[in-house]
């Protein structure tokens, strides 16, 4: 039976971090940017939880990781309204073609 240490953990919040970020960056879809972000704070949450684990702070870690997942679950309820706003006045969620918005 293999144990999953420490280390498995970081790796696959490493993995899902650098997802997150190549999404954010690469990404012209404003959905598919606020999907980056939503990997980005799964990531954190791994490593609190993990750490919490393995460094023995208790449940600090669930703590902190639960109040990232109600952050995330009122982000994403805020961003898709600006996202559906944006898309009924411009019909079109590009990020790029947003800075009509000063005008």
């Amino acid at each position: 039976m293999i144990h999953a240490g420490l280390t498995h953990f970081l790796v696959i919040s490493v993995a899902l971090f650098s997802l997150g970020i190549y999404g954010v960056i690469t990404r012209k879809n404003a959905v598919m940017v606020l999907m980056g972000i939503e990997l980005i704070l799964n990531s954190a949450n791994i490593n609190f939880i993990a750490f919490a684990r393995f460094g023995n702070f208790g449940l600090q870690g669930q703590i902190i990781a639960l109040f990232i997942i109600v952050l995330a679950a009122a982000e994403a309820a805020i961003a898709l309204a600006i996202v559906l706003n944006i898309y009924k006045n411009l019909s079109n969620i590009n990020v790029d073609e947003m800075d009509s918005l000063k005008d």
